[in-house]
């Protein structure tokens, strides 16, 4: 855990928030486990084949952007969606730094890789949708034990100005109007029968019931690395674990974000702003 450590970020849709959240995860279980590969494939067959006798649950059409209007601009094809999509998301996040996180390269289909791979408890290396913070993970001794230090969660102070700015509505709408762009690129990870809005539905849900521990977990040295010493917390999937490592109050903001979202893909009716403060 001594080594260059992750952060989950927020840059701009719901869909780039777990890309990124995906990230975060890797890299933060490549700093507890420096010397362990990542095998684990994207989209094991066995999980491909089991999708795509799915029926969808969650069609896109339901999705409710509220007042926010989408684009009517004609999508380009996936092969050359990168500059369109970087510049929408840069407007979308919020207010925050979205250019020095993003890789430009292949953004839908990173995107959509690594949100696939957060209910499980490994990611592959080489689709991460963002670059990782500099420094190191911060560790810190309680009663005599090693924990993830009070003052690692300001490592992740640029990603989460980005969560607190974004506005769901909008990040729904600009979903909603490049669906089509995730959806091919989910069957073209392995899926062809799959739908990737229900996967994402999937993904949201594990997020939101990760554990809320009153005080910092434990870690243990096993070999070369730490694991937590709580083997429950050791084997929550990636997505879990990242929450874990972001500070109690960043894990709540983004499961605040993460819940409104949630909401707008289901087609919840949302109360207004003026109807909650009456």
């Amino acid at each position: 855990m001594s080594k260059q450590a992750s952060a989950g970020s927020w840059i701009g849709a719901v869909v780039v928030v777990l890309g990124v959240v995906a990230a975060g995860a890797y890299l933060a279980h490549k700093a507890m486990h420096p010397t362990t590969p990542q095998t684990e494939s994207a989209a094991p067959a066995s999980t491909a084949i089991s999708a795509a006798s799915e029926q969808i649950q969650h069609p896109i059409e339901q999705a409710q952007a509220g007042p926010v209007a989408a684009s009517t601009a004609a999508l380009p094809a996936l092969d050359n969606s990168d500059a369109s999509v970087a510049a929408a998301l840069a407007v979308l996040a919020g207010g925050g730094d979205l250019s020095s996180l993003l890789v430009r390269q292949q953004i839908i289909a990173r995107i959509v890789a690594t949100i696939d791979a957060l209910p499980r408890r490994g990611l592959s290396t080489y689709m991460l949708p963002v670059h990782p913070p500099k420094g190191a993970v911060i560790t810190q001794d309680s009663n005599g034990t090693t924990v993830i230090g009070a003052q690692n969660a300001s490592r992740y102070a640029p990603y989460m100005r980005i969560i607190e700015g974004a506005d769901p509505q909008a990040l729904v709408a600009w979903y909603v109007h490049t669906y089509p762009l995730f959806q091919e690129a989910y069957r073209q990870l392995g899926y062809p029968k799959g739908y990737f809005n229900d996967r994402l539905i999937v993904v949201i849900d594990d997020m939101l019931t990760a554990p809320e521990p009153t005080q910092s977990p434990t870690l243990v040295h096993s070999k070369a690395y730490y694991v937590y010493a709580d083997p429950t917390l050791e084997s929550l999937s990636a997505g879990q674990k990242l929450l874990l490592r972001v500070g109690p109050a960043n894990e709540a903001k983004i499961k605040a974000q993460l819940r409104a979202i949630r909401a707008r893909l289901i087609g919840q009716t949302l109360p207004s702003a003026s109807a909650s403060t009456e």
